[in-house]
């Protein structure tokens, strides 16, 4: 068997390596030469040389080559583990069980058993396009005054750390539906990397040994979590070899009796006492567990320039203002002004911001609330929308539109703390089947409970923590079953009825920005996918301009200011992860994580 020495790629490349100086900086320092040890990971096939290879293309800007398959994703382990798969003839269902149970181990933070996601998935056979809801769900006994103290909202890290921020999670029940519908390859194998590694050992990375660092004082709220994350009382340092057997029995648990034992039985018990017994304690009942489902919806496409942009609809709303954002950028020849112009900005920032007006208002979980997407994507209410952009300077005051509706309904403006953390994962596989997955426990260590190896989600808070608005309802109120309203966007991007790009992106309602960037990068820029994924950010949701720091985009703050804009520069941490698809596969991952694309 061949040994993957991660430190050493580590050395050479840097995780997390980053377009921008701060976050080389930080790569540069958090790979410290006393914190790495002698203990090796193995690998599970010989892959060292190509994820070397493929960490110096992605310093160097250039994407990934493949002709069979590919796989895009936040950590090498994973990428590896997916990779292992699609070698063996496994479909990208398949490699998705595989690289979703690593990165819950490597990456457990981010993602994992105990949260939720959004999956994205072209049938190469059928040629359509299904996206499955793993979204958690809200407990039965759950109320719109859940976060609220006294009549008023409660703080965010009130609210978050503890029982009562968890819902039911949805990624375990997702993983079995996607591997039931379109997997070739037996399931109990495809837990085998995690659960090597996990019983093995893996060497912590430097991203989350810093994310340990900064998040201390909330690890040490939950004993299991504090004796995980912070051994002895002191973070995990990078390097250290990480063993995780509780993890390890979980998934051999899973791997021989399905998801049904992650939701009925010991599993969903120890989860359902870990959230009541807490600081803090939730509402999560055994019953809860047993009835979540995961749910099939319609895709949302939405045209731009000569493509159709496609992904998860409410209780997402992601696609929907990715496709609002686009939709108006439409009217504008963005390629001509290029990614330099303080007007092709201004463009992209107010646009975003007049999107963000209509998802505040308008978008959650359409099971439970009418959601005008129809009206939302109508070419002529966008392009009234967009006749608001024609000043030449950031507009004044934003407003929701009023799109056409099909049914009555007058909602209020919600409070929803969106916060950033998740994982994106993109997978083309040898069948020419396409995955665009976004997975998530919402805030980074979600509510900081762990149970039996894995952390649980914080998902309600992406709920409205006030349930009324000027005597309005708000539409993304709590409510008992409901799936809270998200902004990840899974995105395929089609033409002429084919997948032409995979892509997606952590970074909690700046998500949303990440992924119309990317587009636009692609699209109108010609940028490859991974200049596309690496370019510097500049992102506007609410009125202030947000600007990467230390990237060129910086130098934008200037003349942008002069547009009327409040600015700020700041680390904007995206995690996007694309693949091109076209007579080869190109794959591109984002250098500001540690993740890589891999391809044959």
């Amino acid at each position: 068997m061949q040994i993957l020495h991660l430190s050493r790629i580590a050395a050479l490349v840097g995780f997390g390596l980053a377009a921008s100086g701060a976050y080389a900086q930080q790569a540069a320092d958090a790979v410290a030469p006393e914190a790495a040890t002698d203990q090796d990971v193995p690998a599970f096939e010989d892959l060292s040389g190509p994820i070397t290879a493929s960490l110096a293309a992605k310093a160097a800007g250039e994407p990934v080559q493949g002709q069979e398959w590919m796989v895009s994703a936040a950590n090498p382990l994973a990428v590896e583990a997916g990779a292992g798969i699609l070698s063996r003839g496994g479909t990208a269902a398949d490699a998705l069980v595989a690289v979703q149970t690593v990165l819950g181990l490597v990456e457990p933070q981010s993602s994992g058993l105990g949260g939720g996601a959004f999956l994205l998935w072209y049938d190469a056979e059928t040629g359509k396009l299904t996206t499955l809801d793993g979204r958690e769900t809200a407990p039965s006994a759950a109320t719109p005054l859940l976060f609220q103290t006294e009549g008023e909202p409660m703080g965010f890290f009130e609210a978050v750390v503890g029982g009562r921020s968890v819902g039911v999670p949805g990624t375990p029940a997702l993983l079995q539906d996607v591997h039931d519908r379109w997997g070739k390859l037996d399931w109990a194998p495809l837990f085998d990397p995690a659960i090597t590694l996990a019983r093995d050992g893996f060497k912590v990375s430097p991203r989350l040994s810093g994310l340990v660092v900064v998040g201390k004082a909330r690890l040490r709220t939950h004993p299991e979590t504090a004796e995980y994350f912070l051994p002895g009382g002191f973070p995990l340092l990078p390097g250290r070899l990480l063993q995780n057997p509780a993890y390890a029995d979980v998934l051999e648990t899973l791997a021989a009796e399905g998801a049904q034992a992650f939701y009925k039985g010991q599993i969903a018990r120890d989860i359902v006492a870990a959230v009541q017994s807490v600081d803090n304690p939730g509402l999560l009942t055994v019953e809860d567990m047993a009835v979540y489902r995961v749910k099939e919806r319609a895709p949302v496409c939405a045209a731009y320039r000569v493509y159709e942009v496609c992904g998860m609809g409410p209780p997402s709303s992601g696609a929907l203002t990715v496709g609002q954002i686009l939709g108006m950028l439409s009217h504008f020849d963005l390629a001509a002004l290029g990614p330099d112009s303080a007007e092709a900005w201004r463009l992209i920032g107010d646009a975003s911001r007049l999107a963000f007006a209509d998802r505040g208002r308008y978008i959650a979980d359409s099971d439970f609330v009418p959601v005008p997407s129809k009206g939302l994507l109508d070419p002529a209410y966008l392009a009234e929308r967009a006749r608001l952009l024609e000043s030449g300077t950031a507009l004044d005051t934003v407003e929701p539109g009023k799109p056409s509706w099909d049914h009555a309904g007058l909602w209020g403006d919600g409070a929803s703390p969106e916060q950033p953390s998740t994982s994106h994962i993109s997978i083309v596989d040898a069948y020419g089947n396409v995955a665009s997955m976004t997975t998530t426990i919402e805030n980074a260590f979600g509510s900081r409970v762990m149970v039996r190896g894995f952390l649980l989600n914080n998902e309600l808070t992406d709920f409205s923590f006030s349930a009324v608005d000027d005597g309005r309802p708000v539409a993304n109120r709590v409510e008992p079953g409901k799936r809270p309203r998200s902004s990840m966007a899974p995105t395929i991007v089609m033409q002429d009825g084919a997948p032409v790009l995979a892509v997606g992106s952590p970074g909690g309602s700046r998500i949303i920005g990440y992924v119309a960037q990317a587009i636009i990068a692609w699209a109108d820029w010609g940028m490859n996918v991974q200049k596309a994924v690496s370019m510097p950010h500049g992102v506007n949701r609410f009125g202030t301009f947000d600007l990467e720091g230390g990237t060129p985009v910086a130098d934008l703050a200037g003349p942008l200011g002069e547009m009327g804009f409040e600015v700020e520069t700041r680390l904007l941490n995206s995690g996007l992860h694309a693949i091109q698809v076209g007579d080869g596969l190109e794959g591109g991952a984002d250098p500001r994580r540690e993740g890589i694309a891999l391809g044959r």
